[in-house]
């Protein structure tokens, strides 16, 4: 079968959608990625999808700058190098001829340091929000459910007050590739979560919304939803404020929640399942936590015998 590949692009999409139940935001990243193959390549067939026009297609999307940089990251690029390896696999059970997506490699990426706060940083970082306030009040419940759960700042703010069990300190979270995880908090984010939502006198479902800006209430005059932005310039100033001079967002929280699990003698798989990843070698970055175990082990038994 040969097809033009916007109508298979349109074809794939509507897949993903109904038949993959994809988020819409998945989707649309999706349709970016492959039209930016017709912006190199034209409307052509799908069968013109050669791997020498893989080949000069992602040779163009190096070059090709941003509104920072005069390329694209090797992370944008491997993105629609996966969008489009998807494609192909959707085009293969549809028997559409085109190239083979197996044989579409990513770049190859330097795996980034993982940062997290030590116990005192947390302390510090968690003391800086007035709570005295109800905006405060809102920011402390922020910092200590991303610590507590290691929910992604997406999820995070996607949470409507109905989802959270305060008694049972546990709920359920739909994360990436519309996947459901069990979520557990502590004590202590339980208890910061009930002081907020008492003094809220508000009827909206969000969990966490917005107290101040021009945008803050709608038509209506309800509360809109903080968004993930809000969420990641609040945390970047509180930990300002509390002189941690590494830069920190929701993500070094979550980070720092897999840190903390590890430390304390968790196993990997465990780990993987609470943070929702798909692949346990996503986990894996969390192996320099068992160093300094593994330093210790070596201080207590290696060279013994010669020492006796």
């Amino acid at each position: 079968m040969i097809m033009l590949f916007s109508k298979a692009k349109t074809d794939f999409l509507e897949y993903l959608e109904i038949d993959q139940n994809r988020s819409q935001k998945t989707i649309a990243n999706y349709d970016h990625y492959l039209t930016r193959l017709i912006d190199y390549a034209g409307d052509i067939t799908v069968e013109e999808i050669t791997p020498e026009l893989i080949r000069k297609w992602r040779l163009w999307l190096n070059r090709l700058g941003t509104n920072t940089a005069d390329e694209l990251g090797k992370n944008t690029l491997n993105y629609h190098l996966i969008a489009l390896r998807s494609f192909l696999k959707f085009c293969a059970k549809q028997n559409i001829i085109s190239a083979s997506p197996e044989k579409i490699e990513l770049a190859r990426v330097k795996r980034k340091q993982v940062t997290f706060l030590s116990p005192e940083e947390l302390n510090r970082l968690f003391a800086q929000p007035d709570t005295n306030t109800l905006q405060g009040l809102r920011d402390r419940a922020i910092l200590e459910l991303l610590f507590s759960s290691g929910l992604r700042v997406s999820e995070l703010v996607g949470l409507d007050k109905d989802h959270i069990n305060l008694k049972r300190r546990e709920f359920t979270v739909r994360g990436k590739g519309q996947k459901d995880r069990p979520i557990f908090i502590s004590d202590e984010a339980a208890q910061w979560l009930e002081q907020y939502l008492s003094k809220r006198t508000d009827n909206v479902k969000p969990l966490f919304v917005r107290y101040s800006g021009k945008k803050q209430v709608d038509l209506s005059g309800n509360y809109h939803r903080l968004t993930a932005r809000s969420v990641q310039r609040l945390v970047a100033r509180y930990a300002l404020l509390a002189g941690i001079t590494k830069h920190v967002s929701p993500h070094t929280l979550r980070h720092s929640f897999a840190t903390d699990l590890l430390m304390n003698g968790a196993d990997l798989r465990s780990v993987q399942a609470m943070l929702g990843h798909s692949n346990i070698s996503t986990t894996q970055i969390y192996t320099h936590i068992t160093d300094p175990h593994l330093k210790s082990v070596h201080e207590r038994f290696h060279g013994k015998q010669d020492a006796e």
